[in-house]
């Protein structure tokens, strides 16, 4: 009689895997958001957990973002480790002071731990328009006193969620949304005893002629890139996952720049402000000496994301711009 093989299972389900764990295992965790308990979440990401939980741990609150974040700051100052959910981080602007001018500088005003989680869905690639796929982490990224998260795959879903839970420290974890359920992804999670490290990059494909730098869902489109220019063009590039985009793991990007030479950077943000703009700062300090070519970026144009699909498609990076741009880069 054999095994049976362990069940694979989708980006979703790894963040459900997470909050249930860490609500069973330390009953100081709670749950609050809009509609995250009766109706169990826009996504349906917290189905069930009222029924295990309780109200009192998963707590349905007003339309109201700012009274969300704030309530959980005041419940982290009292002890607790409350998760608050945002059900698109769009509308995270409405409660932008409490997270950036309170829960960020509690600990340097005056030595207080705030051990809070907004969570929720951004990016785009799901046809929602320009007030329901924005990518808003640089809002926050240059924020001192918050780290910001955003994972790319089922298994680090799953394992930087526990550890933001609990971290002392505010954490903004971003959930793409094309994500949640793209059963292509799916892969087997690591049990209830394993959890992330937050500040650490992954190498999901090694190589030494160019690297490519992504985060979130743009680390899936830049692996498909990737497999295409080592088949067509012969090309070997190495791949990192940021995972965590404050604290960046400068180790990992100047490494990637010094061994191959030339550093091409995607994300789903746009180009102005972006991410890429300051990493391509860190590897200028860092490691131009071992370049061999300018550091490129592929990014979203500076205008909002259409809400036509068709539009959105070129909005969005996608394979063929990735591709062109390292070939691009590969000619220097």
């Amino acid at each position: 009689m054999t095994n049976a093989a362990p069940a694979v299972k989708t980006y979703l389900e790894g963040l459900r895997e997470a909050l249930w764990e860490e609500m069973e295992a330390d009953e100081r965790v709670f749950l609050l958001g809009e509609d995250i308990g009766i109706y169990g979440g826009a996504f349906k990401l917290t189905a069930g957990f009222r029924e295990r939980f309780g109200d009192e741990r998963v707590i349905d609150t007003p339309i109201a973002e700012a009274g969300i974040i704030g309530a959980a700051i005041g419940a982290a100052l009292m002890g607790m480790r409350p998760v608050a959910e945002m059900q698109f981080l769009d509308f995270i602007s409405c409660g932008f002071d409490q997270l950036t001018n309170f829960a960020a500088k509690c600990h340097y005003r005056w030595g207080a731990a705030v051990p809070i989680v907004v969570r929720g869905p951004g990016g785009g690639g799901v046809g929602g328009g320009p007030f329901h796929s924005q990518s808003v982490e640089m809002y926050f990224v240059k924020t001192p006193g918050l780290k910001v998260v955003a994972p790319a795959t089922a298994g680090d879903a799953k394992v930087l969620l526990k550890a933001a839970i609990r971290d002392p420290n505010p954490v903004l974890f971003i959930e793409h949304k094309a994500l949640y359920r793209a059963t292509h992804l799916r892969e087997v999670l690591p049990g209830p005893e394993a959890v992330g490290e937050l500040g650490r990059a992954a190498i999901r494909r090694d190589g030494g002629d160019l690297a490519i730098v992504a985060y979130g869902a743009m680390v899936h489109t830049s692996l498909a890139a990737a497999e295409r220019l080592a088949s067509e063009d012969g090309i070997q590039v190495r791949v990192v996952d940021l995972r965590t985009l404050q604290p960046l793991d400068d180790d990992a990007i100047l490494a990637a720049a010094r061994e191959c030479g030339k550093v091409l950077i995607v994300h789903e943000d746009t180009r102005t402000g972006g991410l890429a703009g300051e990493i391509t700062s860190r590897i200028n300090e860092g490691a131009f000496e071992w370049l061999d070519g300018p550091v490129l970026r592929v990014t979203a144009p500076d205008t909002p994301v259409p809400f036509n699909k068709g539009l959105e498609a070129v909005f969005v990076p996608q394979t063929d711009d990735i591709v062109a741009a390292a070939r691009r880069l590969a000619r220097y």
